[in-house]
């Protein structure tokens, strides 16, 4: 091979290997546990801010943090979660972090509290440009009784659901029809990128890839609680071959 072609060809190797070291192609993030103190992700606003730099560097230049609402564990508020976002913007600003839009909504649980919510027809917390997409979850085991009859309600409510890690529930395990229908009845599926490795169970793994390779997946989020999820990102997802596969995908990201 001339000089010429190998420098050409290191060129275009280079190139494709720096494109692939960050997910700015994606844009924003739109699940993490980074506000401070609300739930079972960042403790401490020292923290919360170290989690924005590290997915800064990762190419992210919005983050939407969905804390936890859950009426056993985590019964946080739009009040509440407003004032945590000010303290972690006025924190970054202190710290002289720039290009990052910070945002938020929440993760809600599918439990009596949030059916009340509905009934109640409270606001809830959403995300994206028409303020429409609102982030669910429901138990990992069990299957919620009453999961068609909330989405439908949410959607008469104005709100587009986003089911988060439907890749992780392990009642759906072995059920990929169920997972198919629920798409196909207008929720969309949120899957986590540290899942494509394995991170949190072989199993979340082989759906996750089931459900990309079927163009079933809608978003991606880091839904980063500590610096190992936003590390596991960097030293493994990045170089992985399904983290390619997902961000062909016409994801929603780069449009919230």
């Amino acid at each position: 091979m001339s000089s010429f072609f190998q420098k050409l060809f290191s060129s275009q190797t280079s190139n494709l290997t720096d494109a692939a070291l960050t997910l700015a192609a994606l844009g924003t993030d739109m699940h993490s546990h980074l506000l401070p103190g609300l739930d079972d992700g960042a403790e401490t606003i020292e923290q919360s801010v170290e989690l924005v730099k590290a997915l800064q560097k990762l190419g992210y230049h919005k983050l939407v943090m969905t804390p936890h609402i859950m009426g056993d564990f985590y019964r946080n508020t739009p009040d509440g979660i407003q004032a945590s976002l000010q303290q972690l913007r006025q924190a970054v600003a202190t710290a002289g972090i720039t290009g990052m839009t910070l945002d938020c909504a929440a993760e809600y649980y599918l439990d009596e509290w949030f059916a009340e919510k509905l009934q109640a027809t409270e606001p809830l917390l959403s995300f994206g440009g028409d303020n429409r997409y609102v982030l669910v979850e429901t138990s990992y085991i069990n299957e919620p009784f009453n999961f068609a009859e909330t989405m439908f309600q949410l959607k008469a409510s104005g709100y587009q659901p986003v089911l988060a890690h439907p890749e992780r529930y392990t009642y759906l395990y072995g059920k990929f029809a169920d997972l198919e229908a629920i798409r196909e009845s207008g929720v969309l599926l949120q899957v986590n990128l540290n899942s494509l490795v394995g991170y949190y169970s072989a199993g979340a793994k082989k759906v996750a890839e089931k459900l990309i390779d079927a163009g079933l997946v809608d978003m991606v989020g880091t839904d980063a609680h500590h610096m190992k999820h936003a590390e596991t990102i960097r030293t493994k997802v990045l170089s992985s071959e399904y983290v390619q596969k997902v961000l062909a995908l016409p994801l929603l990201n780069n449009t919230l």
